[in-house]
């Protein structure tokens, strides 16, 4: 399938560094959980069902970086529709994705993961539409998809604002740093495919990494393949079809002064089936400068998010791998 193109010339490229490489399935071979699991539904109700679910949203944003959250209110028809418009999107032709305005989209919205990775261990076995909320009403060829895009957007930016607040609460920080900041015009929806790999035991379907936004809030097919890393081990996230996940970025975990956490997460390749996500991420204006909320001496220092974004993009560049927070320590 011309699709899987990048892949094949990628494989064939390394592909003596890879068969010399032994099989990375024993560590893909994990222990699975079900993350924090949150009724958003109590929210609605009077105390103490709606201060308990809040209290659950900041223990689980401390503890774990990552939670789901069920009675949400996008229905699962929004969901199964774009799952059969990504599926028609991602079988169009390389050529006509990568180098056409695909949808009147710019052709840079387009992207193979890592298509330039120098070694099989930073490749990975992903492609995705990476799309502007602002832009998504400009949408053409696919209606269906961009009214589904649009109703996605909608309340997957209602979701984040009221939790980024709930959490903000906890803290006892302005909860309005957020709206007046993370406006859909900075945000970004993100259709993501994982095809079936032919050397999945090898690749990463996406590398390890953490998001560089504040909040990020994904809902998964069933394949399953997400991962994420607690208390220095690999776990595996079970799918649940009623949930959508919500996890830290990079941003909270500076806003917040450490006390949220940006936790490394992963997709492992799946050998036989193709895997599809979409992602909304919350993001400020290129010009926010991220401090510390807390009173207490802070762990990073003042940047804007135009600085974080040209810093990452230069260590991947460099490194191949994201450096992310650690870039940004307060040395004072």
């Amino acid at each position: 399938m011309e699709s899987e193109s990048p892949l094949g010339e990628f494989v064939d490229s390394v592909s003596g560094n890879i068969i010399g490489q032994e099989d990375t399935e024993a560590k893909f071979d994990v222990g699975e959980c079900e993350l924090p699991l949150i009724d958003l539904s109590h929210m609605n109700l009077g105390n103490p069902e709606n201060e308990e679910c809040k209290r659950k949203i900041c223990e689980a944003s401390a503890e774990w970086g990552f939670f789901q959250i069920v009675n949400h209110g996008v229905c699962q028809e929004i969901f199964s529709r774009i799952h059969r418009e990504q599926v028609e999107l991602f079988q169009q032709p390389l050529q006509k994705k990568t180098y056409e305005k695909l949808l009147n989209l710019s052709s840079g919205c387009y992207q193979w993961e890592r298509k330039t990775a120098p070694t099989w261990k930073q490749f990975g076995c992903s492609e995705a539409f990476h799309i502007p909320v602002t832009t998504v009403s400009q949408l053409n060829e696919l209606e269906d998809l961009r009214s589904s895009l649009e109703g996605f957007a909608m309340k997957a930016s209602d979701l984040a604002q009221q939790i980024v607040e709930i959490l903000a609460e906890n803290l006892g920080c302005e909860s309005t740093f957020f709206s007046e900041n993370c406006l859909p015009s900075s945000c970004y929806i993100r259709m993501n495919r994982y095809p079936a790999c032919p050397v999945s035991s090898k690749v990463f379907g996406l590398i390890p990494h953490t998001d560089s936004d504040f909040l990020t809030v994904l809902h998964q097919d069933q394949v399953g393949g997400l991962q994420l890393l607690k208390d220095g081990k690999w776990i595996r996230v079970k799918p649940n079809p009623d949930a959508l996940v919500i996890n830290i970025g990079d941003l909270f975990q500076a806003w917040s002064n450490g006390v949220y956490k940006s936790v490394e997460h992963r997709v492992v390749a799946n050998h036989e089936n193709e895997r599809f996500s979409l992602a909304y991420f919350f993001c400020p204006s290129h010009d926010t400068v991220i401090a510390s909320c807390s009173t207490e001496p802070s762990i990073y220092r003042k940047f804007s998010f135009r600085e974080y974004r040209q810093q990452v993009q230069e260590d991947v560049k460099t490194t191949g791998d994201k450096v992310g927070l650690s870039r940004f320590l307060n040395q004072a």
